[in-house]
């Protein structure tokens, strides 16, 4: 249980690092995800798109 949460943490830096770059594909925007500015900053939260690319993967490293 904890190393799945640990993945999953690690999963959502990753992906928030990456953001920029796969909003012009169109991931990071969907409805689970969550943006807010505080401070003047703008933090995202995709925990959405990170269950997508989750089971994407999952889906693919199965197949394999």
């Amino acid at each position: 249980m904890i190393r799945w949460v640990l993945v999953i943490f690690l999963a959502v830096i990753v992906f928030s690092s990456l953001l920029p770059w796969l909003e012009k594909l169109g991931i990071g925007r969907l409805p689970g995800d969550l943006r807010f500015k505080l401070f003047g900053r703008i933090f995202s939260l995709p925990f959405a798109s990170t269950i997508l690319i989750s089971v994407v993967i999952f889906l693919v490293a199965r197949f394999l």
